[in-house]
């Protein structure tokens, strides 16, 4: 039988990455990346108020640019590709019109943010989630908020949708659906103009739209119009089933398979989330905790359905069957600041920098960014070497809200114990240490809520860059941490999501199994900085009631 290979698209926060992996044995033939060149250039967005956009162009050419990039790196026969599938952040959705076309692509809306895909960590919809929230704790119908963990999040899909609609009553109008990103860029490659007949991903839906069978769908009209009439027309455009991504959305329509070199019999999955996608790259088993790590986290565990039967975990952000393995149930929690609470500490020290190039020093931009880039490895170097201390500075990592436990993007950022005598690394350190208190939240939760954790893994840019890191992480949840040999496990994921609904294998198990990269290191915790670590996430846990208390009294 001659070779069959399959492409695995994922979309992060900064960059498109393509993987062509070979389904016999899971190896990378080649992969390509492509940066949003809008998005880096800070088009659309505006950090002051959280508002986060992203021209659907920065990945229309990036889906292009990089399926073309690693055909042209293997040098294989282009019609031995069987398989692609999109995976994308979320909650990431963005207006179309009637063929499915975003509305950022059409005349007079070329530049306008609300007219753009909305990123997951844009927060401006604050407001409307404290109003779902509201109407659903006052609501004498179903518990639409039941199987999300019990609260709806700014970072969410209606919620998104509602603060548009109320800012801009241009893009109000002309957007005649909404879509997740997975969605629109899966549609993208097979739409045919037929946007009703298009299979809309489960784990987008369930986990961020209030999708579930057990109510038939989406939620009611009379939910949505007691919110604001406006959803109750968007629901009309959307869709009552939904489909888990071992299944083809179609095929790779002819204008696309030109524009990338690939025949039309090739098949395109249904499009998911990256974390749930990293999950399968990652191997997840029952019982395993996945940790995707980059500017957020994602945390991923599977349960069958007989074991967490109707239970419902409280405070994360949704469990949905076959969301990351058909036929089990996924969950997901996360962080909303990861790797971006770091990158925010360098920011903050790099003011000065920025202003170089402008004075009369002889100092260009690009080695001011080659100095930043440096950064963050000096001062994990540095950090590392400071002695563990009770009277070291303490933050919280909710520069961007909370995620989970609880969702409240409202929340904000800390730092106690600062002195005159505290240097840089100190401070980063603490942020570190932060963040990985946040995730100790995170296991916490589940464990109280009875979902049992045997195993924790790493996946993501931060667990194969920073051992400091991963180490720190391993104390402080006093458990040891496998990470993931693959690069790029959600486009792997992905890629394993494609050969499934090409028909290479039966099921998204046996594809894992089959094409799964193993695992190449573990930290394993020590055992005085477990001792340490544990009187100091009381002090994480006591200081954030004390800031969250004063939040809400403000």
């Amino acid at each position: 039988m001659s070779k069959r290979y399959v492409i695995g698209l994922d979309f992060g926060t900064d960059s498109v990455r393509a993987v062509l992996v070979d389904t016999d044995n899971g190896s990378t033939l080649a992969s390509r990346v492509s940066w949003y060149k809008r998005w880096k250039n800070k088009k659309f967005c505006d950090p002051e108020c959280n508002r986060f956009r992203q021209h659907p162009l920065d990945h229309i050419e990036g889906t292009e640019n990089t399926i073309k990039g690693v055909l042209e790196d293997s040098g294989i026969d282009a019609s031995l590709v069987k398989g692609i599938c999109i995976d994308t952040t979320g909650s990431s959705p963005l207006p179309v019109t009637k063929s499915g076309e975003a509305l950022a692509l059409q005349p007079g809306f070329e530049e306008n943010p609300n007219a753009m895909m909305v990123l997951w960590k844009d927060h401006t919809a604050i407001k409307e989630a404290e109003e779902m929230n509201k109407l659903a704790g006052e609501w004498n119908g179903p518990d639409y908020m039941q199987y999300v963990g019990g609260i709806y999040s700014s970072e969410w899909f209606w919620a998104k949708i509602l603060h548009i609609s109320r800012e801009d009553e241009q893009v109000k109008n002309a957007a005649y659906s909404w879509m997740e990103h997975c969605d629109y860029m899966t549609y993208l490659l097979v739409g045919e103009d037929n946007l009703e007949q298009f299979r809309r991903s489960r784990c987008a839906a369930g986990h961020k739209a209030l999708w579930h069978e057990s109510w038939g769908g989406l939620p009611e009209d009379a939910f949505f119009e007691a919110l604001d009439p406006y959803l109750v027309s968007v629901k009309k455009n959307l869709y009552k089933d939904t489909y888990t991504s071992d299944l083809p959305a179609g095929n790779l329509n002819s204008e696309w398979a030109e524009r990338l070199g690939l025949s039309t019999d090739c098949i395109v999955a249904v499009g998911t989330f990256d974390a749930h996608a990293g999950a399968v790259g990652a191997e997840v088993k029952e019982n395993t905790l996945v940790r995707v790590m980059g500017t957020s986290t994602c945390d991923i565990i599977v349960s069958s359905s007989d074991i967490i039967g109707k239970n419902t975990v409280k405070g994360i952000c949704g469990q949905v069957d076959g969301s990351v393995i058909p036929g089990m149930v996924g969950l997901e929690a996360g962080q909303s600041a990861f790797g971006d609470l770091l990158a925010w500490y360098v920011d903050l020290l790099s003011w000065p920098l920025n202003r170089l190039p402008d004075t009369d020093l002889p100092i260009t931009v690009e080695q001011v960014e080659l100095f930043k880039d440096r950064m963050i490895a000096d001062l994990s170097e540095a950090a590392e070497k400071t002695p563990l201390s009770e009277n070291a500075p303490l933050a919280l990592d909710w520069v961007n809200g909370r995620r989970t436990p609880d969702a409240n993007q409202a929340l904000r950022g800390a730092i106690m114990n600062l002195s005159l005598g505290t240097k840089a690394p100190l401070i980063f350190r603490a942020l570190v240490e932060a963040i990985c208190y946040g995730a100790k939240e995170i296991i916490n939760r589940f464990e109280e809520e009875g979902v049992q954790i045997k195993s924790v893994v790493g996946i993501g840019g931060v667990a194969k860059k920073s051992a400091f890191i991963m180490q720190t992480l391993a104390d402080v949840l006093d458990r040891p941490i496998q990470i993931a040999v693959s690069e790029q496990a959600p486009a792997l994921g992905a890629a394993m999501y494609a050969a499934v609904a090409s028909g290479i294998y039966p099921s998204v198990s046996i594809a894992s199994e089959k094409m799964g990269n193993g695992f190449d290191r573990i930290y394993l915790p020590v055992k005085e900085h477990v001792v340490h670590y544990k009187k100091q996430f009381k002090k994480y846990q006591s200081f954030g009631a004390y800031i969250e208390k004063s939040t809400i009294e403000k």
